[in-house]
């Protein structure tokens, strides 16, 4: 199961945030997502764990409990089919 989790320290590391969910179970990945310019966290990111009951459990025990001084939000990820078609951008005719 793949989990977002948000509100997150600009001090954080990936070997932190998983050792935070390794007592839950396995961690397959871990991924933080990074500004494109300063490479600095941006505040949220990613774990994939194999077991959805691990994962279940790590989320329902680690969501809006303060991590670093921040009160951090963990739940599932959406899978990106909830989202709406893209619009095409049309260029305007101005003359």
């Amino acid at each position: 199961m793949n989990i977002y989790i948000g509100n997150l320290p600009g001090s954080i590391t990936e070997e932190k945030l998983k050792s935070l969910f390794a007592a839950f179970g396995e961690i397959e990945s871990v991924k933080l997502i990074r500004d494109r310019f300063s490479n600095r966290p941006k505040g949220f990111g990613f774990i994939e764990m194999p077991s959805n009951s691990e994962a279940d459990q790590a989320i329902k025990a680690l969501n809006g409990n303060r991590f670093e001084g921040h009160d951090i939000k963990v739940k599932p990820a959406d899978s990106g089919g909830k989202r709406g078609k893209k619009r095409s951008f049309k260029k305007r005719g101005y003359r």
